[in-house]
């Protein structure tokens, strides 16, 4: 009886194409799914300035500001005249994460944390088509998350 050892060289090709292959399929879905989720965490930590900001001013019973720009919400200018509405910087995204806005320079909140100024913001990474948005009304400061498609900021069940 002749007794056989291990894998015959073809068999041990198969197996490692098709290992390759998953590996390929893998890695290329990987990297869309990390940029995916860049941009939703980038979209929760906009809303969390937002609200944070909101709840400051009402602390307070003063209104406050704040600025977006580079990837963090900032203190307002000095020549605001507004007092900022927490110390310092508070990121939103990391570097890969594209942040395009029409908020004003100042994001203004009253001392009953209502919103002086509304606009929108769209969020997009490379390695991903999803570009999510965040559009705030006034003078409640709703805020409706979603995603940016062809007729603009689109509700989507993801969120």
């Amino acid at each position: 009886m002749l007794r056989r050892d291990g894998f015959s060289l073809p068999e041990l090709l198969v197996a490692m194409a098709v290992l390759a292959i998953l590996a390929v399929v893998g890695l290329g879905q990987g990297g869309e799914v990390l940029a995916r989720q860049r941009v939703d965490a980038a979209l929760r930590r906009l809303e969390q300035g937002i609200h944070r900001a909101r709840l400051e001013a009402i602390r307070r019973g003063a209104p406050c500001g704040i600025q977006l720009g580079d990837g963090a919400w900032h203190p307002p200018a000095p020549s605001s005249g507004l007092e900022p509405c927490f110390a310092g910087e508070e990121p939103i995204a990391e570097s890969a994460v594209q942040i395009s806005h029409n908020f004003p320079g100042t994001l203004r909140f009253s001392r009953h944390g209502l919103v002086l100024d509304g606009g929108s913001v769209v969020l997009r990474s490379e390695g991903t088509p999803l570009q999510r948005c965040l559009v705030m009304s006034l003078p409640l400061g709703v805020m409706r998350m979603g995603r940016q498609g062809a007729k603009g900021c689109e509700g989507d069940p993801a969120l």
